[in-house]
């Protein structure tokens, strides 16, 4: 079991990790900070650079730590939050990646298991002597996780007007 929660960690903690990087520089095929506040200016978010560089520090922190096996369930409390907002954000394109869905999103599943089972003994937690929790601070990374990224999704987004050349079409019955 040890073993596959590292194999699990490293792979997911390091892409979310990676994901971040994306989102603030050139490194690992990104478009520096600028392409990472233009990609949230044009998903509909307001805050621009800043909103690119908490997000982007977000997922390389949560990632790091994740891989790490360190403060697992903060670190996947983390990573669940930026990967919800993610996922509503795609959402309306399909589940493939490919066509700018969801799929990659859908790790804050596997945070989500992490978050429950601990990083395993192969781990800075285990190193330190800190995996024994109790199940509610699992079940609470679950919960606070995408909670906090609904949240940051709702305070940061706006809605698109016909002005800020968005298509209108108005609803019919």
């Amino acid at each position: 079991m040890n073993t596959g929660l590292l194999v699990l960690r490293l792979v997911v903690g390091l892409l979310i990790a990676g994901h971040g990087v994306q989102k603030v520089s050139f490194h690992l095929g990104g478009h520096g900070l600028a392409g990472g506040t233009e990609e949230f200016r044009h998903d509909g978010f307001r805050g621009g650079r800043l909103t690119a560089v908490v997000a982007g520090a977000s997922q390389i922190g949560a990632g790091l730590f994740l891989t790490a096996g360190l403060l697992t369930p903060l670190a996947a409390t983390a990573a669940m939050g930026v990967m919800t907002v993610a996922g509503t954000v795609k959402r309306s394109h399909g589940l493939w990646v490919q066509n700018d869905g969801y799929e990659y999103p859908l790790v804050l599943v596997v945070c989500a298991a992490l978050a429950l089972t601990g990083p395993g003994r192969w781990s800075l937690d285990g190193a330190l002597g800190i995996t024994g929790r109790p199940v509610w601070i699992g079940l609470a990374a679950i919960v606070i996780g995408p909670t906090s990224g609904l949240l940051a999704r709702a305070l940061l987004h706006r809605v698109s007007t016909p002005a800020e050349g968005t298509p209108y079409a108005p609803a019919t019955d």
